[in-house]
């Protein structure tokens, strides 16, 4: 009989929540897959189907909290009203809230994960899609409404986003300050930097600056005399292996 996908969805969800449990009662190393799937009433083979390995089943953990707070967030009565910084901030609230009941298993899952650096930077952080899609829709609106000046990068800055949001649960697993009120400074001041920049046009002026040093420089290469074709013969060289 097939499953549907809400089915699916459950039964994911069952499996990292019985991951949670195990793993945080004997550790990572003290607990097989063939444990996690009949804790989660599954056949032992069925578990693969969902999961190849205990690293992919880490980082669902994750991507399900981030799902769940970002619906949480939109849920937020006025959301639609708040400012840029108010939106990003309270998603983030909302994700550090989910965790918070099972810090102790985000630190054992940072551990392990952080052994293979790659899974959680760029496009391979868990969410970063969904993460990506959001952040992108508030610069987007931000942006029509005139609260932030037209950015040209809001598709990299976005991008970017999943990077941030690991650093700062890097930074929240350290932090040792009552009701990790150091976190949220740290968040609010480095969310309220970001804003003014937007709001300053700041990206842009730096790409413009960029673009006019890059210019300046073509323009002095590409005159006769230059060494302009021993580097291109080096940079040929060099890509071609």
């Amino acid at each position: 009989m097939k499953t549907s996908k809400t089915q699916q969805a459950q039964t994911r969800r069952q499996i990292v929540c019985q991951a949670v449990e195990l793993i945080g009662l004997h550790g990572i190393d003290g607990v097989t897959m063939k444990q996690i799937a009949r804790a989660a009433g599954i056949g032992d083979a069925t578990i693969y189907k969902y999961f190849p390995n205990k690293e992919k089943l880490l980082l669902a953990f994750f991507e399900i909290a981030m799902q769940d707070a970002m619906e949480q967030s939109l849920a937020t009565p006025d959301f639609a009203q708040f400012s840029l910084h108010e939106k990003l901030q309270r998603m983030i609230d909302a994700i550090l809230e989910n965790l918070l009941a099972e810090r102790e298993f985000v630190a054992i899952c940072k551990t392990e994960l952080m052994k293979s650096p790659l899974l959680l930077v760029g496009d391979n952080f868990p969410g970063q899609t969904l993460l990506k899609q959001h952040v992108l829709q508030f610069l987007s609106e931000a942006e029509q409404s005139g609260e932030i000046a037209e950015c040209a990068f809001k598709s990299f800055i976005s991008g970017l986003f999943g990077d941030y949001l690991f650093a700062i649960l890097n930074y929240w697993l350290k932090d040792e300050s009552e009701e990790f009120s150091d976190t949220t400074q740290l968040v609010d001041l480095s969310l309220s930097v970001v804003v003014l920049a937007l709001k300053s046009g700041l990206f842009n002026k730096i790409s413009e600056l960029g673009l006019f040093i890059v210019r300046k420089q073509l323009s002095r290469l590409l005159q006769p005399g230059s060494s302009l074709i021993d580097l291109l013969q080096l940079a040929r060289r060099g890509l071609a292996g």
